[in-house]
């Protein structure tokens, strides 16, 4: 349960949207108001068919905010200052309606131009019918909302209002209190803020012509997954990826390149660094002078395709020298004798950490979300279950911090 330490003295600005679960949000400002947290409200005009602006003023003690266009509100209190005041925004219920707008971008009310304007973090409580919220709009603008650091509470499984079942309902006022407290207690435990990282991540893509490049099976999910758990205790990261298909890490500053050469060049550009990790799975090799045109079959059998090597991005980076990150963990990426390959990884490149696991077919690691891995020091090796990438990401984040810890 939510701890009235940690939300004592907090400022929240509630957003109430149009919907039966309105009415929940009158026991979540009580709730909130319980544990010392001032509450001001913006209550759309669908908001107030399901609760009335005198119930939420009598509720939060304050002036209860719905036009835009209200002169006298925005000579006092300008949707600007509004959205930027608040420790956090909390949109509950959060209508499908609203979140469209919200992923869209618009400012055709004050909800939405107020979520639009703040620079302030975003908690959203879905409440909506079930059909409405496994909709391919609903999901991909929730995506959407997501990849941009909009956090989320809910949808609860249950009955509707219109008597259908599924997930849909709105969180109970408790649940979105403990999920505001988790979000405070977050963002006081940012034991690496002031560190710089850098973050590799996705395989790189090298030339053979136009159309044509080396590649290999690696999604990105674990190195991305990195960045955002670095970012989310404090570190100030850049993620350089190479090609994926996944949204850039809320948090985060994102350079996209394609080649090892380009992911060097973005490595160095980011230095100095704290922290650097090494998680892309860059390509040893790249066709040395890749066509400018598209090669022809033309009877004669397949090109010689003669290969050079790529920068070595981890031992360039591990390098000893005044831009040198304090910390450089690489990666190792095995089909066999795991640890008896990476610990020689870790010597040979001059990294302090290699993250070791298997990619053999079969263990669906390369695009798969799930990981084992080893943690490769100096003073021994932590082999860690098999955990979600995110886990992993998260567990490796806080070892981080750790090494830091008094420094």
């Amino acid at each position: 349960m939510a701890d009235h330490a940690i939300l004592a003295g907090k400022r929240v600005l509630l957003v109430i949207a149009g919907g039966i679960a309105a009415y929940k949000s009158l026991e979540l400002i009580r709730r909130l108001r319980e544990r010392g947290v001032t509450v001001r409200a913006v209550l759309t005009e669908a908001g107030a068919r399901f609760v009335t602006p005198l119930s939420v003023q009598a509720l939060t003690e304050d002036t209860v905010y719905r036009d835009l266009w209200s002169l006298t509100d925005e000579s006092e209190m300008g949707h600007i200052r509004l959205s930027r005041e608040a420790d956090l925004l909390v949109v509950a219920p959060a209508t499908a309606n609203l979140l469209a707008r919200m992923a869209g971008g618009m400012a055709d009310d004050l909800a939405a131009t107020v979520l639009l304007a703040t620079d302030k973090p975003v908690l959203v409580a879905p409440a909506m019918n079930v059909r409405m919220w496994q909709h391919a709009a609903t999901q991909a603008n929730m995506a959407l909302l997501e990849s941009r650091g909009v956090l989320r509470v809910g949808p609860n499984d249950g009955v509707m209002a219109c008597n259908e079942y599924g997930p849909g309902r709105m969180a109970e006022p408790m649940e979105i209190v403990d999920a505001i407290a988790g979000f405070f207690a977050a963002e006081s435990h940012r034991p690496l803020a002031g560190r710089r990282a850098i973050v590799t991540s996705g395989p790189t893509h090298e030339p053979i012509d136009p159309v044509r490049y080396i590649a290999n099976r690696s999604s990105g999910k674990q190195g991305h997954a990195i960045a955002a758990a670095l970012a989310t205790l404090g570190a100030e990261v850049t993620l350089v990826s190479g090609p994926t298909r996944l949204p850039d890490p809320a948090g985060c500053k994102v350079v996209h390149i394609e080649t090892a050469r380009e992911m060097l060049a973005a490595c160095e550009t980011a230095l100095p660094a704290d922290i650097a990790v090494c998680a892309a799975a860059v390509a040893d090799w790249r066709v040395d002078g890749a066509s400018d045109r598209k090669l022809k079959k033309d009877g004669g059998g397949p090109p010689a395709l003669a290969l050079t090597e790529n920068p070595d991005i981890l031992a360039t980076l591990s390098r000893p020298g005044e831009h040198r990150p304090a910390l450089v963990v690489g990666f190792a990426a095995e089909t066999g004798d795991v640890l008896t390959y990476a610990t020689a990884k870790r010597a040979r490149k001059g990294c302090d950490w290699i993250v070791a696991n298997d990619v053999s077919p079969g263990t669906g690691t390369f695009g798969g979300s799930d990981n084992t891995v080893h943690l490769i020091r100096a003073d021994g090796v932590e082999s860690w279950p098999t955990m979600p990438k995110d886990a992993v990401a998260t567990r490796l984040a806080e070892a981080v911090a750790g090494y830091f810890e008094g420094k």
